[in-house]
């Protein structure tokens, strides 16, 4: 007979949730070990172990919050190097910051209905560019998609870090259109930055080359091809997203060109003790500059980013600065960031 546990995940599908606990549940002669947001991917810890509930099955159990988004996965190795699929969890995702997941929403959490694309919801046009930056971007050029909003009047423009990742893997198209749709943005034009790959950490730590590229080469590119509008009319009009690394650029771009990006959204900003976040927590102290800032980072987020994030927060507030700063349960993807980024658009580009 099969065990009652193995027939819920039947019907209900796994990990089993009970309100606030989660049940794991692995079924061999020999469990894997388990790693995931909950337990901050084991850094610097060893991944939980699942112990034995009957011949042949595994579990183990956790509490989390009802409202969290969590995603995980099931390692073997010397070094639990080997991720396991959850043969009981078809729900698996390439996260974009760290390899394929299995995730699982709580109760009372649920994907975002602003990222499906809904019937009757007009639409802009992508188009894509590679913009010549010699000695500004590793490379020499970059690649560069511009999204123009459904409207035929001059819209304000947000710059997106890591553009690619929130095109694809947090929808960021799709929430924007739905969100102007529903009179709840205003539009907006976007700018999808491609990064440099594995020179992304120095091209994103605080880096004048990037912010140089971003207003010399890539606001010239956009206001040739969107229909936005003119930052000398409007002072600090745009914007500027980014999340992690992009995050902390993000903040250092609207300190360094404050005039023309007077809103930015950081997402789990990389504000830990590393050379390159010193700059900013220099900068930020010689302010308040004129820019309006929305700052989320997940509780299940890399631990060393949340007293990080505080520490960042808890300073601009004491400089004056305009900001609102929101902790949610989730961790460090582009799906939680999916999740939350709605909330900061809204909040800094309402309707006109």
């Amino acid at each position: 007979m099969p065990h009652p546990l193995l027939k819920r995940v039947q019907a209900e599908g796994h990990p089993l949730i009970d309100g606030e606990t989660v049940t794991f549940l692995w079924r061999g002669d020999e469990p894997p070990a388990l790693t995931g947001d909950f337990n901050d991917w084991s850094r610097g810890r060893k991944p939980l172990k699942l112990r034995a509930l009957a011949p042949g099955l595994w579990a183990r159990k956790l509490t989390l919050p009802r409202d969290a988004y969590m995603e995980y996965t099931f390692v073997r190795g010397e070094r639990n190097e080997r991720r396991l699929r959850d043969p009981f969890n078809p729900r698996r995702l390439w996260n974009g910051v760290g390899g394929y997941n299995n995730f699982f929403y709580m109760p009372e959490a649920a994907p975002t209905l602003l990222a499906k694309r809904m019937r009757d919801v007009p639409r802009g046009k992508i188009t894509r560019h590679v913009v010549a930056a010699p000695g500004w971007v590793v490379g020499d050029k970059r690649a560069v998609m511009l999204y123009q909003p459904p409207t035929k009047r001059p819209s304000p423009l947000m710059v997106v870090y890591d553009g690619p990742d929130y095109l694809r893997r947090a929808q960021l198209v799709t929430l924007v259109e739905n969100l102007i749709a529903q009179k709840r943005l205003r539009p907006v034009a976007l700018a999808f930055l491609a990064n440099g790959g594995p020179a992304r950490v120095l091209e994103y730590g605080a880096s004048d080359s990037t912010a140089y590229f971003v207003v010399e080469c890539v606001l010239p590119l956009a206001r040739a091809h969107l229909n936005l509008l003119d930052p000398a009319q409007h002072p600090g009009a745009y914007g500027v997203l980014g999340a992690s690394m992009g995050g902390l650029m993000a903040l250092y771009t609207g300190l360094r060109a404050p005039h023309i990006f007077g809103n930015v959204i950081s997402q789990s900003g990389a504000f830990v003790e590393l050379p390159f976040p010193q700059l900013i927590w220099t900068l930020a102290r010689t302010g308040p500059y004129p820019f309006k800032l929305w700052m989320d980072v997940g509780r299940y987020d890399m631990a060393s980013l949340i007293p990080g994030n505080r520490a960042m927060r808890d300073l601009l507030t004491e400089a004056g600065y305009t900001l609102t700063y929101r902790e949610y349960n989730g961790g460090h993807n582009y799906t939680a960031w999916r999740e939350e980024v709605w909330r900061g658009l809204e909040a800094l580009f309402p309707p006109v």
